[in-house]
């Protein structure tokens, strides 16, 4: 925490500078910005915290100390039930479910809902035309029945020659961001892994059927306290610079390398191998400089191809996160040879400091070099010839293709082109291919993952320009700011919000009205991500409440607003065919119950000394980008419908950002609370990097902990 602590006050400064030098008519807002006191920042999130969540955070620090794996995920729905309850964060949706055009065969990049490797592309089959919807449908049906044969691959490929389709080894993809860093292991934005995850590999790797694969290690083992992990690293494999020339040997002393620049770095990921994380020994110390030796933490070479790690105490899911970049490979040599420095010595501001600055100046171990990075136009990913696997690899030229997203069709008439290899369909997009009738021959709905978009609530507005460069100022005067913070900071006050949400007729704008709900999830932790390994008696509301082996995540937390009566719906056991699932359906959505937390809210907030009625409404911002119709239609909707749900009690003033950055830099590229601005953001989401709930629920961890916890406005 120093580290970030350092960096928060240095920070907070330019702030202040920011702040008073604005124009005259934002006088009255930048009052507050310039009165922003750096020192009390921390300890009014702290306040903040403890009064809105400590509900939750009790609940997760018992979830914790389970001793049953049982325990542990229904103790982590009641943690999850309460995290809702304080009404933080509004659900939205997950990717996909939308309708899709495509020439990639369904299934054959992994699905596994956690990780990086969905992203990693060299293994899928491509067709050289359009799939037909039938023909999609019988892939995807045949996946399951082969999912864990080995066989898949080896079907589909057989499959599609045989329908006198041929295969292709190019792969076109969209993309909105470029990365900001090529340094796998001093990032966690996704913008940034999506695309370095192609530059290296992993020990192990989940393949097309979700099976964990060996990668770089060639096997493992396991103590019989489950605490030490061996690795056999695979031997002749080489590391390449960007032009493909050899630089190094892949060798167990380049995770270590890895590991030790990854907390060097503290680009996010440290909190995965910490305590609250898989707990690597010696890691926190080490993270939080109580140590500076890196060898008291648990990750040793024990010799050129032995690669060990020590855990301090068992830990179920560690497998599962070998696919996530903290546990990258950097070959150590290259990265010394690049003005990189451990320890106290590590700056990334150093002139000398090159490494990640760009594709040209990070080491390869992967399938694909980097031969092209032109910011908002094209990369490039090209087979590397020196990869120890080339001669299985599908996808010789993988090319990212940027879509600022101003253009709705611009995606849908790519993929027509041959462009791109398959696109979604918006509900623009979607008009036009019924128009060209290819939506006939060829839609689909794409499946959904594990990924969960939400919106989020400022509790703690300080904010109220763009904090790189002043764009998207508020309307706000000073005392509808105050009267805004007053009314956020009541629980039922957010939870009419939420509530009043016609979250459908948002999605609509993006999927069009007959997919409106596929998408829509109400939890954070999918419902069905993991289930109860053995029968369990727990406490819900008081009563003692039997669990069955089997019973889905999403029934307890169901369960446990019921007994607090929170009136939302977050699980249903008749979707999926009686499977059940937290998702497809707009369980928050009720105008009844909206008015009626907005009632209780509006006697507490009276009692305070702020009055609220449709003649003098809570005004609450929210950036849209209006030069994209899908956004700027789905920011109408959710306006027309929270407005329209509360009586008008509350204004809805859509922040205008005319591109796509001043929309991110409002909230989504901002590091800490106090940079965000707006009262409410839809511009970020979360998806998991290992298979338990924690992965979810250690983002709203306090004390800068959490990576998400600065969307509501603290930390």
């Amino acid at each position: 925490m120093r580290k970030c602590a350092n960096l928060l006050a240095l920070v907070l400064a330019l702030v202040l500078a920011l702040g008073m030098t604005a124009s005259a008519e934002d006088l009255a807002l930048n009052t507050i910005q310039a009165n922003f006191d750096v020192e009390s920042y921390s300890d009014v999130s702290s306040e903040l915290y403890n009064e809105v969540l400590g509900d939750f955070a009790g609940a997760y620090e018992e979830a914790k100390a389970a001793e049953s794996l049982s325990e542990r995920y229904a103790k982590m729905a009641i943690a999850e039930a309460k995290l809702f309850e304080a009404a933080v964060m509004i659900p939205m949706t997950s990717r996909g479910g939308n309708y899709a055009i495509s020439r990639v065969a369904p299934r054959t990049v992994t699905s596994v809902l956690w990780g990086n490797d969905q992203n990693r592309f060299h293994n899928a089959v491509i067709a050289d035309q359009i799939l037909s919807s039938e023909e999609i449908a019988e892939i995807r049906a045949k996946w399951g029945e082969l999912r864990g044969t080995g066989t898949y691959e080896a079907w589909v490929k057989e499959y599609l020659t045989g329908k006198g389709y041929g295969i292709v080894d190019e792969y076109g993809w969209p993309y909105s961001s470029d990365p900001k860093t090529w340094d796998a292991l001093a990032t966690s934005r996704a913008a940034d892994s999506e695309a370095i995850v192609n530059t290296y590999d992993g020990l192990y790797e989940y393949d097309m059927e979700n099976t964990l694969q060996p990668a770089l290690a060639t096997e493992y083992s396991v103590s019989e306290d489950g605490l030490t992990y061996t690795f056999k690293i695979r031997e002749g494999v080489s590391w390449v610079d960007s032009q493909g020339r050899k630089v190094a040997d892949v060798k167990a002393d380049d995770f270590v390398a890895g590991m030790q620049h990854m907390m060097d770095a503290m680009g996010g990921l440290e909190y995965l191998v910490g305590p609250d994380g898989c707990g690597i020994a010696g890691a926190q110390a080490y993270i939080d400089r109580e140590s500076t030796d890196f060898t008291t933490v648990g990750v040793k070479a024990l010799d050129d191809y032995t690669l060990e790690y020590t855990l301090e105490a068992p830990c179920s899911f560690f497998m599962t996160m070998l696919g996530y970049n903290c546990f990258a490979p950097m070959s150590r040599s290259y990265y010394t040879s690049q003005g990189g420095q451990f320890g106290d010595a590590y700056s990334a501001e150093d002139d000398s400091y090159l490494y990640g600055k760009d594709p040209d100046h990070i080491a390869y171990c992967g399938p694909y070099l980097v031969t092209n990075a032109t910011a908002e136009n094209t990369i490039v990913f090209k087979l590397n010839d020196s990869y120890w696997n080339k001669d299985n690899v599908n996808i010789k030229t993988l090319t990212w293709y940027f879509n600022d997203g101003t253009d709705a069709l611009k995606a849908y008439n790519d993929m027509k082109a041959g462009i791109l290899s398959g696109t979604g369909l918006s509900a623009y997009s979607l008009e036009q291919a019924r128009a060209d009738g290819l939506f006939q021959t060829s839609g689909y709905i794409a499946g959904t993952d594990a990924t969960s978009f939400m919106g989020f609530i400022n509790i703690n507005r300080n904010r109220f320009d763009n904090v790189n460069d002043g764009k998207i100022p508020s309307a706000q005067t000073e005392e509808e700011a105050a009267r805004t913070r007053a009314a956020l900071r009541n629980v039922h006050f957010r939870r009419a919000l939420i509530m009043g949400m016609d979250r459908g007729a948002y999605n609509a704008q993006d999927v069009g009205e007959e997919l409106k709900f596929t998408s829509l999830i109400n939890s954070y932790t999918p419902g069905n991500f993991i289930s109860l390994p053995e029968d369990l008696t727990i406490e819900i509301g008081g009563e003692e409440k039997t669990y069955p082996a089997g019973t889905y995540y999403g029934q307890i937390m169901q369960d446990q607003l019921d007994a607090d009566s929170v009136a939302a719906k977050v699980w249903d056991p008749e979707q999926e065919g009686g499977i059940g699932a937290s998702s497809g359906f707009d369980g928050w959505y009720s105008v009844e119950n909206a008015q009626a937390e907005l009632a209780v809210a509006l006697e507490e907030l009276a009692a305070e000394g702020v009055e609220i009625s449709a003649e003098n409404p809570i005004q609450i911002d929210y950036p849209v980008f209006i030069n994209n119709d899908r956004f700027a239609n789905r920011g109408e909707a959710f306006k027309q419908s929270i407005e329209a749900s509360l009586n008008n009690c509350v204004v809805i003033t859509k922040t205008p950002c005319e591109t796509a950055d001043e929309w991110y830099y409002a909230g989504y590229y901002t590091d800490y609370g106090y940079e965000a601005n707006y009262d409410i953001y839809d511009v970020s989401g979360w998806g998991p990097d290992y298979g338990d709930p924690q992965t979810y629920l250690d983002t709203f961890q306090d004390n800068y902990a959490g990576y998400m916890i600065k969307c509501i406005g603290i930390f």
